[in-house]
């Protein structure tokens, strides 16, 4: 009897990537050279500047004294294999003072920081996607409670290590977006969040298509902050309420101005 030729299983032809995923970067923050944690990040454009958008307390926090003095992100350097990445390193400080932008409101400081990236420092072939302000909601955009979100992150550092992909979470607005919740900057939403996730773009898909958007079809919400929790929970017998703060994202226009 003749033998049999093994039958090799037929591979996927590849498919073009979601433009989401691009737009998201895993931020590892540093004292030094001594890791210190996970978080999320996506980048921002305005008028020629690109900015990398995470949350404030990523890059400065009292309450937990995290004083990092730089950050790394893990940038895809080849559109055409996108196995292959390279780190990244921001300084947080020049000259002794801090370089990314936060702000305030009336109701005190919101947990939003950008910073900007120096272009020609890149990788000239760096594969990214960025929002643009034509990405934020318009005068006449109407957001209903309930409806429909992704969260966009590395929760507790996790994501496609091959691919060096993030990973996303499906959620829904559970305040009115109307109203700044408790008279604070940001809205709800419920969706299953871990750490990592802070600084992660919280988005919507787009309605109808806007040729502004480019190959990006989707509304920038918000910024993931942190869950939220009530102090008369019993950790016993209470369940966590599963709810996020998410800052609105209108603040990006105000600390990327020129």
């Amino acid at each position: 009897m003749g033998g049999s030729e093994p039958v090799i299983a037929a591979q996927h032809e590849p498919t073009p990537i979601e433009s989401i995923l691009l737009t998201a970067a895993r931020v590892c923050t540093f004292e030094g050279q001594r890791g210190l944690t996970n978080a999320s990040g996506f980048f921002f454009e305005r008028e020629g500047r690109l900015y990398l958008v995470t949350s404030r307390h990523v890059l400065h926090d009292e309450a937990s004294k995290h004083f990092p003095d730089r950050i790394e992100i893990e940038l895809h350097d080849d559109a055409s294999n996108l196995a292959h990445s390279t780190g990244f390193s921001i300084p947080l400080y020049r000259n002794g003072r801090s370089i990314w932008r936060q702000g305030t409101d009336s109701a005190g400081e919101i947990d939003v920081a950008v910073v900007e990236l120096e272009r020609s420092a890149l990788p000239p072939s760096a594969a990214y996607r960025a929002f643009t302000p034509a990405h934020l909601l318009g005068q006449f955009d109407k957001v209903e409670v309930g409806s429909s979100l992704l969260v966009v992150g590395f929760p507790l550092g996790f994501h496609d290590t091959l691919h060096h992909m993030p990973v996303v979470r499906q959620a829904v607005i559970a305040s009115s977006f109307g109203l700044r919740f408790q008279g604070k900057g940001y809205f709800l939403t419920d969706a299953r969040t871990h750490r990592g996730t802070s600084g992660a773009p919280v988005v919507m898909r787009c309605a109808s298509a806007d040729a502004r958007h480019g190959d990006l079809p989707w509304l920038l919400l918000g910024v993931h902050s942190a869950r939220l929790d009530v102090g008369t929970r019993d950790l016993e017998l209470d369940e966590a309420l599963g709810l996020n703060c998410a800052w609105y994202a209108d603040i990006l226009m105000t600390l990327t101005a020129a």
